[in-house]
């Protein structure tokens, strides 16, 4: 007797059907929430991406000095609309055709590589989309199958995150071109010393060829294999007919320069305190400097310092007297004298006889002396205090003018004993300058103050002289041509007091062989005082 073969109805069919269909959705969304969670907790690091050089400019946008990361790496943030169209065009022909339609992986290419290996048993050309190179040098890794799996999941979370314009900027600042250079404007300003937003079709090729294999073809090191990779990158533009076949012949034959061109380096110590002071995601900082009177300057202080004794150094400062900007300042006068890498601006220093000028200021403004007003240069002591003109020599009764013209020790010491020593010292640190001692043993600043005896920086002294050119304005002096708002500043002395020393201090006659008498020689009017600092420093 035979069985009758199972029969379920189609009732039961459909509820089996239906319950595999739920256990397939429920798999499902299991499976995406899986990623999903998996890609919120391990997303891709993007913190690489923003650690760039960071470049400091003049106040026209001329490159002072550019500063490599952390990690000694020359790499700036590239932008699509400051770059060759033509490069990006010919850079997506060769690496990533369909880089504008795919989602972080190509499967046509990944087919097309397969089977150029099978067909050579070997592997001749790869499948790596431009966002899975992007997310490689996001992610260094060891060339695994592992490590190409991970590729290809942070290939799609990159699409995720970013655009498409986002992620080639993203490879465009990473991609690795030999040495320490990595994107290709550290490339383009090393190698062909500007920019890369007008390039020829010979440094097009050579910027594509570049990263594929950074080391074995730098055009520094290496200029056969070079050139080598550049004619095979004209070649397959022209096959692709992306380059006309006739220029790419022509571009075969441009010289490929084979040394590294260096950055611009000017106002190091100031680009240097602009670099770390940067804040947000900008690496570009817009300084307050002129990159002509820098060079100016920069040439003035390093002859200076040649005349003087071997081994010494010097510096200087260039302020605006009606905006207060730097527009020059030298730290040192290089880095192959002791102390060169010091930035002298900042450093407290004697001031000499540079105080005199608010002294007298002070006295003015409490009526108690006039340009004209006699006082005695005569030996006196002040206390255990005797201080001595520089030529040790003494004029008896000379007016304030003169005494101030001639810088004269004992009228300036006797004026400060009269308006008070600490008044005078809060008062310039109302206005903004630090007053340090000499000897940590005095609290309080002494009549030495007047002389040079207490430590003030160049760029407190400057500050208080630009007050002197803005009718007693005193304000911080500025760096940085992007800081819009500013402190109004502190009036210091009134304007005709201001005005008395300056006439004062534009009588004072130009020593031969000092600083104010080259720099006045051909000038129509200027204000200055000159200072001699403790031990003739």
């Amino acid at each position: 007797m035979s069985r009758r073969p199972p029969f379920r109805s189609p009732r039961a069919v459909s509820r089996a059907s239906g319950e595999r269909l739920r256990r397939l959705a429920a798999a499902i969304g299991v499976l995406i929430a899986a990623i999903a969670f998996a890609d919120l907790a391990f997303p891709p690091p993007l913190k690489r991406a923003g650690e760039v050089s960071a470049i400091v400019v003049d106040r026209n946008g001329y490159w002072l000095h550019a500063f490599a990361t952390r990690e000694g790496r020359w790499r700036f943030s590239a932008d699509l609309d400051r770059i060759d169209t033509k490069f990006v065009s010919e850079l997506i022909a060769i690496e990533d055709k369909r880089f504008w339609s795919h989602w972080g992986v190509d499967p046509a290419a990944i087919i097309r590589a397969g089977a150029s290996a099978v067909k050579a048993r070997r592997v001749v050309s790869g499948a790596s989309t431009i966002t899975m190179q992007t997310a490689r040098l996001l992610e260094p890794r060891h060339r695994t199958l592992a490590a190409k799996l991970i590729e290809v999941v942070r290939a799609f979370q990159l699409e995720r995150r970013l655009s498409k314009r986002e992620i080639l900027e993203l490879y465009l600042t990473l991609a690795p071109y030999g040495g320490n250079l990595e994107g290709v404007r550290a490339a383009s300003l090393v190698y062909y010393g500007r920019e890369p937003d007008a390039l020829t079709p010979a440094e097009r090729a050579m910027l594509i060829a570049l990263p594929q294999a950074p080391e074995a073809r730098r055009p520094d090191r290496r200029k056969s294999a070079a050139v080598a990779a550049r004619s095979l990158i004209l070649d397959r533009l022209a096959v692709e007919g992306v380059l006309d076949a006739r220029l790419a012949a022509e571009a075969k034959e441009a010289p490929v320069i084979g040394a590294r061109i260096p950055f611009p380096r000017f106002a190091y110590h100031a680009a240097a305190a602009l670099a770390r002071s940067r804040t947000g995601t900008s690496s570009m900082v817009r300084s307050t400097i002129d990159i002509s009177k820098q060079q100016i300057a920069e040439r003035l202080v390093g002859e200076h310092a040649k005349a003087l004794t071997d081994g010494a150094t010097a510096a200087a400062i260039v302020v605006d007297s009606a905006t207060g900007d730097v527009l020059a300042s030298v730290g040192s006068s290089g880095f192959d004298v002791d102390g060169g890498w010091m930035d002298l601006t900042d450093r407290i220093r004697s001031p000499g006889s540079l105080l005199k000028p608010f002294i007298y200021a002070l006295a003015f403004e409490d009526g108690v002396l006039g340009p004209d007003t006699v006082i005695d240069d005569m030996p006196r002591g002040f206390g255990g205090y005797r201080p001595e003109n520089f030529d040790r020599a003494f004029r008896g009764e000379v007016r304030v003018r003169d005494a101030l013209q001639h810088s004269l020790n004992v009228p300036a010491v006797a004026t400060l004993d009269r308006i008070g020593v600490d008044r005078f010292a809060g008062v310039l640190r109302n206005a903004g300058a630090h007053i340090f001692q000499r000897r940590r043993a005095e609290a309080r600043p002494t009549l030495a103050l007047a002389l040079g005896g207490a430590g003030v920086t160049m760029r407190d002294i400057a500050m208080l002289y630009d007050g002197l050119a803005n009718d007693g304005r005193v304000r911080a002096l500025n760096w940085n041509s992007d800081v819009q708002s500013r402190a109004p500043g502190v009036q210091l002395f009134a304007p005709d007091t201001v005005a008395r020393i300056n006439a004062i201090l534009e009588g004072a006659p130009a020593l031969k062989g000092r600083a104010p008498a080259a720099l006045s020689a051909s000038a129509p009017l200027v204000a200055y005082k000159t200072g001699t600092s403790y031990g003739y420093r």
